[in-house]
């Protein structure tokens, strides 16, 4: 794959979109946050650049959208996403912003959206490129059917009723919540295979019916993968690596979908 850097360099009026997953945001990620906002930062001077997605897992653990809506203005300004709403906005002048629900942030709500002009969006999320390429976006959880436990659990949680409910509780019962499902999440990836965390072959088979290009995130395995005439794309996951933040992002160019190496040095 390439650098995103040498797309930005040489080709940045022909960058159309971009796609990014599995930032995994928090207080606890200040490094990631400041990647983010450099990416942002990048994206703003494209001068074609016609839409963002976010296809899930933006935020780490996300419990309502009240949890930052119903802060005061101080307490605003010292929150690690205030910096991050602000660039987004800056940004939807001239670029649509779409947010998909991931594992870990499927309590976002349009609330946190509209304070960026953007807009939750649900999978799977259709795309029609000018040569008739037909995309497919899903975050990239329900295509790993051979964890049966964690499907049970995802119906269960994210049930619109279920989620109704949960988001009527208290903020110091979600805030446990979160941190149960987050180390649960860390117990599983420790005691589960490699194998059963990943895509099903027949999930993804019956989606790319659907489409020419799956393209995903959720499994932190980011490759291109040729299935005939067409393909899965998988996008990476954020990482604080070697005093760099490295991410497999994916954008339209004149050539159509790609992958890109997004790499932002710390200062």
């Amino acid at each position: 794959m390439q650098q995103f850097d040498h797309l930005l360099t040489t080709c940045p009026h022909d960058i159309r979109t971009v796609f990014v997953s599995d930032l995994h945001l928090s207080n606890d990620t200040p490094t990631l946050n400041q990647a983010f906002l450099a990416l942002i930062k990048d994206l703003c001077v494209l001068p074609n650049l016609k839409s963002l997605y976010i296809l899930g897992d933006w935020l780490d653990g996300w419990i309502g959208d009240d949890d930052y809506l119903t802060l005061s203005d101080d307490k605003k300004a010292r929150h690690f996403l205030t910096p991050i709403l602000h660039a987004l906005k800056t940004l939807s002048t001239n670029t649509a912003i779409y947010v998909m629900h991931g594992n870990r942030d499927f309590a976002i709500r349009q609330s946190l959206c509209d304070t960026f002009n953007g807009k939750l969006i649900k999978e799977p999320h259709f795309l029609t490129l000018q040569d008739d390429t037909h995309i497919r976006l899903e975050h990239g959880d329900r295509l790993c059917t051979d964890d049966k436990a964690y499907q049970r659990y995802r119906k269960i949680i994210q049930n619109p009723v279920i989620s109704w409910l949960i988001l009527k509780q208290p903020l110091a019962h979600r805030q446990r919540l979160a941190h149960n499902i987050k180390t649960k999440s860390q117990s599983d990836k420790h005691q589960k295979s490699t194998t059963i965390m990943d895509v099903n072959a027949q999930a993804v088979n019956h989606a790319m019916q659907t489409c020419n290009i799956l393209l995903h995130g959720h499994t932190h395995r980011p490759a291109v993968h040729t299935l005939g005439d067409k393909k899965r794309m998988v996008l990476g996951d954020w990482r604080y690596v070697d005093d760099k933040v490295q991410a497999v992002i994916g954008a339209v160019d004149g050539d159509g979908v790609g992958l890109w190496v997004f790499d932002w040095s710390v200062k």
